[in-house]
């Protein structure tokens, strides 16, 4: 099936083959009615335990059984409704039942609420007893002892009391720059490509800097950031009041640093973050040498940052069906296995893809689904070469949560942020090692390789400058010292002209970049993109390299979901990210696309 630009058809005209079944999950509304009841009369059986956990392993054990099964069932409820909606926001039932379920989920969560802290006045001893003695526990005895880690930081009753009513005045930065950011700013209009006039957004920058005029970039990029400079006292204000609050609070729960605080729930050792910023420095003029090649690419006499997202070479005009797709899928995946290539069969034969872009269907592509309900996927499809890659990656993600699923209790049944875009992105390598070994003409591989170049060059170089900009934010906290807007500009000018280097013009407006990235108040969360593409390069290497010694690792990691530490899983797939070596490895990758690139050049 082959969409027209100018018809979006409504989802009655979608043949039912492009369509996801949600009837796998419940047959009907009325079956998911029922089980809503069913779950909650359940959920009232479970805060009736409240109090009781410390009696012995017995109501231990019951507590957390009957807690998975809340959980597990409650998560098909959510996303049934969900998915619904998604594939038809014009479906009232799915905008109904999509409600109810949010609203369910959150009075679900408050019932839970109680079974972690209350197992935490349980001495440890006690606990390691009952592990001990008890064989129904064992299942959780990994769960049990990661939060048994915790107590070292938790803190007395009445403090923890104290911490959690301060708890929404600590968000209280992000939800003011969100507000600011999405609601306040007034941004102004530049000419587009055509010479009408297009009022600036942050949807629309982002677009408007992948055009190929070089005035409208420039426009927008000048026009985008007049619009923060205003704010650039306020926005100091807000996010200098987090970088504080996060330092406030690790030392409120002892840990040394509020980096330290950050990794140590998701057992990451700090080394991970710092060979990180230091491999990724190291090779920094590997990256300047890039920039020089993407300026005589692109024909420029000088590079600016707006000039940094648009493609580097002539895209190239494809027109892939999805069933080719699925086919490329097929070949570009064949050295994962026959088990991997069974599981990816079902995905594609059982209804488990909503393909095509409909009225109503939220827009972009996600993996969906849940523990115990099919690992759906939900695309616009449009027949483009992007299209392709975004059901490469999705097709990543779902499988890792099929084998995951298929293996894993439900407690161990989800990944950790650390590791989720390690089975996508690989899948992306997979699929561009493929067709650059398949006769793709050199018009194809010169796009193929900087689109490659590109992911590594976002993913790594970017979010790693993010993350030592955020790293220093929080030891000048840590320190004292205060964050002003001109201490955070020059701070962050200055590490944008060192990640450049001379390639780079240092337009004014970068010196503020820091003022509208969002993720700076997440608390040390971007270094993890930078760690997940490093470990999916090296992982696909090994399996193109070494077959199935590798092959047969790679699968074990794909089932083994949140049983052991992030960093244990990864060792022992290949991966070991508390050495530099993965990283250097994805320098070396990068380097060599560079160079094939070069070579390519018209």
């Amino acid at each position: 099936m082959t969409l027209t630009a100018n018809q979006v058809p409504a989802r009655s005209e979608i043949p039912v083959e492009y369509t996801w079944d949600l009837s796998q999950i419940f047959a009907d509304v009325s079956a998911w009615e029922q089980e809503l009841n069913a779950v909650e009369a359940r959920a009232q059986e479970l805060a009736a335990l409240q109090g009781t956990l410390a009696q012995g392993p017995a109501q231990l054990l019951a507590a957390l059984t009957l807690r998975d099964e809340v959980a597990r069932r409650l998560y098909a409820l959510y996303i049934y409704a969900l998915h619904r909606k998604d594939s038809d926001g014009t479906d009232p039932v799915g905008q109904g039942l999509a409600e109810r379920a949010s609203s369910f989920a959150a009075r679900m969560q408050a019932v839970l609420a109680f079974i972690e802290p209350e197992i935490l006045t349980i001495p440890a001893e006690t606990l390691d007893e009952w592990l001990a003695a008890t064989p129904g526990l064992q299942v959780y005895r990994y769960a049990l002892e990661k939060l048994n880690r915790q107590r070292a930081h938790i803190r007395s009753a009445e403090v923890e009391q104290v911490m959690a009513a301060f708890s929404d005045i600590v968000r209280a930065p992000y939800a003011t720059f969100s507000m600011l950011a999405d609601s306040d700013l007034q941004f102004p209009t530049i000419e587009d490509e055509q010479g009408q006039p297009v009022k600036l957004s942050h949807a629309r920058y982002g677009r408007l800097l992948e055009s190929p005029d070089r005035r409208v970039r420039r426009d927008a990029f000048k026009g985008y950031y007049s619009a923060f400079l205003p704010f650039r006292n306020t926005l100091a204000t807000t996010l200098g009041t987090a970088i504080r609050s996060h330092v406030i609070e690790a030392r409120l729960r002892n840990y040394g640093s509020a980096l330290e605080a950050a990794l140590a729930p998701n057992e990451i050792p700090v080394e991970v973050y710092h060979n990180l910023i230091a491999t990724v420095e190291a090779n920094l003029p590997r990256f300047h040498h890039y920039l020089a090649v993407r300026r005589r690419l692109m024909g420029l006499d000088e590079l600016h940052f707006y000039d940094l997202y648009v493609q580097p070479v002539p895209d190239v005009e494809m027109t892939i069906p999805y069933r080719e797709a699925c086919d490329l899928m097929r070949a570009a995946f064949r050295p994962l296995g026959n088990e991997y290539g069974a599981a990816l069969e079902q995905m594609f034969t059982r209804r488990w893809i909503d393909v095509y872009e409909n009225v109503g269907k939220r827009s972009g592509a996600y993996s969906g689904g849940s523990y115990g309900t099919p690992p759906y996927i939900l695309l616009n499809y449009q027949d483009r070469l992007r299209d392709v890659f975004t059901l490469a990656h999705e097709l990543g993600h779902s499988l890792h949560s099929y084998f995951t699923r298929a293996t894993q209790p439900f407690v161990y049944g989800e990944y950790t942020i650390f590791v989720a875009e390690v089975a996508s992105t690989l899948n992306e390598a997979l699929l561009t090692h493929y067709m650059l070994q398949s006769g793709a003409d050199e018009a194809l591989r010169r796009r193929l390789l900087a689109q490659q170049i590109e992911e590594i060059r976002g993913t790594i170089f970017r979010q790693t400058m993010f993350a030592a900009f955020e790293l220093w934010m929080h030891e000048q906290a840590e320190r004292g010292q205060p964050l002003t807007a001109d201490a955070l500009s020059q701070h962050y000018r200055a590490l944008v002209a060192r990640y450049h280097g001379p390639e780079l013009v240092i337009d004014d407006e970068l010196a503020y970049e820091w003022m509208r990235i969002p993720h700076f108040y997440y608390q040390f969360y971007v270094y993890q993109y930078a760690t997940g593409i490093s470990a999916a390069l090296a992982l696909s290497r090994q399996i193109i390299n070494e077959g199935q010694p590798a092959i047969d690792r790679y699968l074990r990691f794909l089932r083994s979901g949140s049983s052991r530490s992030s960093i244990d899983l990864l060792r022992d797939a290949g991966v070991d990210m508390t050495s530099p070596a993965p990283i250097q490895a994805a320098m070396d990758t990068f380097a060599e696309l560079v160079s094939q690139l070069e070579q390519l050049a018209p």
